[in-house]
């Protein structure tokens, strides 16, 4: 039950802070989010817990924030600008794993009490940081081309909960299921990987659905840069 409870209090302190960010910082702020948000994803996601019976791995809050900041960024900068977040949160991935996989190259002193731990959080397998790289990738922006059509589809403001739960449902499917057959499939029977995927898409969409009223509170932020793109009829 501690968990449960904890794992609300963590959902919230998650969509507050996004709100924050972009709230002082404007666009530029959901830049600086998607790159810290990728990299803590795949820092959490080595911790698993147990929620109402269930195990679960930890990072899949803040890696739908991810999912929040590219639409609200193609909600009112345009689809140009979304790709460019998911480019750049792709190259930030990429760069804080080549990094620290030389960090832990080096031979470090008899007392040092660091290299065990940056091992056991860094040190992930080829397999599981390629999953990690394509399904960031594809499912983002599949992401990103979804919610543009929904948006030339359904344009007015009152239908945003359907760009955005419309997009994210299917692309965090792809996700989730990219990430599992590259990681897991062989490595577990069919029942236990099937377990896995179906748990892990059902955690991320119910966080996800939650997040709708995050992006209305955002999408009424003004700020000086904020340049809208009306939706093409």
């Amino acid at each position: 039950m501690f968990n449960v409870l904890w794992g609300l209090l963590f959902v919230i302190v998650n969509f507050g802070l996004f709100l924050v960010c972009y709230r002082l910082f404007g666009k530029k702020g959901l830049f600086v989010w998607v790159a810290l948000a990728t990299v803590l994803a795949n820092i959490q996601v080595i911790k698993t817990i147990e929620l109402v019976g269930i195990v679960a791995t930890l990072g899949n809050t803040i890696y739908v924030t991810i999912y929040l900041a590219t639409d609200l960024i193609n909600e009112k900068y345009g689809e140009k600008q979304a790709r460019q977040v998911v480019w750049f949160g792709f190259f930030t991935l990429i760069t804080s794993m080549i990094m620290m996989q030389m960090v832990l190259v080096f031979q470090p002193q008899p007392s040092d009490l660091a290299q065990d731990a940056l091992v056991s959080i860094f040190s992930l397998a080829p397999r599981l940081v390629l999953a990690s790289l394509c399904a960031y990738l594809v499912s983002q922006l599949l992401d990103v081309r979804l919610f543009s059509y929904l948006k030339r589809r359904f344009p007015n403001y009152n239908q945003l909960w359907l760009r955005m739960n419309g997009s994210s449902g299917i692309s965090q499917m792809v996700d989730t299921l990219v990430f599992c057959t590259i990681a897991f499939a062989g490595l577990y029977s069919l029942g236990i990987w099937l377990e896995i995927l179906l748990t892990t898409y059902i955690l991320k969409i119910v966080i996800s659905f939650s997040a709708t009223p995050v992006l209305y509170i955002a999408r009424r932020f003004k700020h000086p840069d904020d340049e809208p793109v009306q939706a093409k009829g």
